[in-house]
């Protein structure tokens, strides 16, 4: 009868010993790192991204921290912000834009990266290929040098005597260089000709608005990026004061005032990027996690807009367009 104790007695103890280790493995709540060029949903849809987790069974507070670090248009702070990320020991970064994805990258190989908002993964070097990623980066391409001459095209369709189309794009940015070229490239068959107007900081912005106005293109044409987006108001005011079409990327920018936008359904990629984040949680290698590329595009008009630039949108085209703004 003492043995039987004895033996129940360290049954209890071993008992006791495990709990606690098990609890913990079970209890550990991971970090989800955000590396981008600013907060507001222009910059990325973080609540949007949150609701998609939160369909997977992820709860802020409860089992998922998220860490945010915006660079507010600085491209300059992206190395210090990510190097913060890894102090914090996040589990994954999302990086969005080339300049966070390259920071990123660079500041890490073992933490796992998520990329979003990347023109060209392959060409900016951020994966071997879309297939087989390779190394601790995966996620989503946005197309933006395939559907760089898409855009230019419904510009042409929207504004029929296009003939001059003033880019404006972050000289700083590799994958904003990608876009230029495939712009430039699409241009000649169109009978359009692109003038590159290229700024690095935000006191270049006003020398830029006197140059297009010099220049009296019939549209501008731009790209989201930290710079970009950090300054998309300004761009949108000057554009229709001086009533000049403008093409942008997404719906927001249209919402905003741009004459009109054609790129990935935001929705659909936010959606996709929160499947990847939880897929890696759940322990697949991100070498082993295709990088995406978008399925669902949509392209918004802003009639307000037309209005008041005294444009009129061909019926033709509109009936194509996903979202009108009246």
């Amino acid at each position: 009868m003492n043995k039987k104790i004895i033996y129940l007695a360290l049954g209890a103890m071993l008992l006791a010993l495990c709990v606690p280790v098990e609890a913990q493995q079970a209890g550990k709540v991971p970090r989800v790192g955000f590396l981008s060029a600013g907060r507001g949903p222009s910059a990325f849809p973080f609540e949007a991204f949150r609701d998609g987790l939160r369909e997977l069974g992820y709860e802020e507070g409860q089992n998922i921290v998220f860490e945010r670090r915006s660079a507010e248009g600085k491209i300059d702070s992206y190395p210090t912000l990510a190097a913060e990320l890894i102090q914090f020991k996040v589990d994954v970064i999302v990086a969005v834009g080339t300049p966070a994805a390259t920071a990123a990258k660079r500041a890490t190989s073992t933490i796992p990266i998520i990329i979003m908002g990347v023109a060209d993964p392959v060409g900016t070097g951020l994966v071997a290929s879309l297939a087989r990623p390779g190394g601790n980066i995966t996620g989503l391409s946005n197309l933006g040098v395939d559907l760089s001459g898409k855009r230019l095209e419904l510009l042409k369709e929207a504004v029929p005597k296009l003939a001059r189309v003033a880019l404006v794009w972050d000289l700083e940015d590799k994958g904003m260089t990608l876009i230029t070229n495939q712009v430039q490239a699409a241009a000649p068959p169109l009978g359009v000709k692109v003038e590159l107007f290229g700024v690095r900081d935000p006191g270049d912005f006003a020398g830029v608005f006197a140059k297009i106005t010099q220049s009296r293109p019939d549209a501008l044409f731009t790209v989201n990026n930290r710079l970009i987006i950090a300054h998309r108001t300004q761009i949108l005011e000057f554009a229709i004061k001086s009533k000049i079409p403008a093409m942008f990327t997404d719906g927001v920018a249209v919402e905003s005032g741009a004459l009109m936008a054609y790129g990935p359904d935001r929705a659909e990629v936010v959606r996709r990027a929160a499947v990847i984040v939880d897929k890696i949680l759940k322990g697949t290698k991100p070498a082993d996690i295709p990088v995406e590329q978008p399925m669902k595009f949509e392209l918004v008009i802003n009639l307000k807009t037309a209005k008041q630039i005294g444009l009129t949108i061909p019926p033709n085209l509109l009936a194509r367009a996903d979202k009108v703004i009246k």
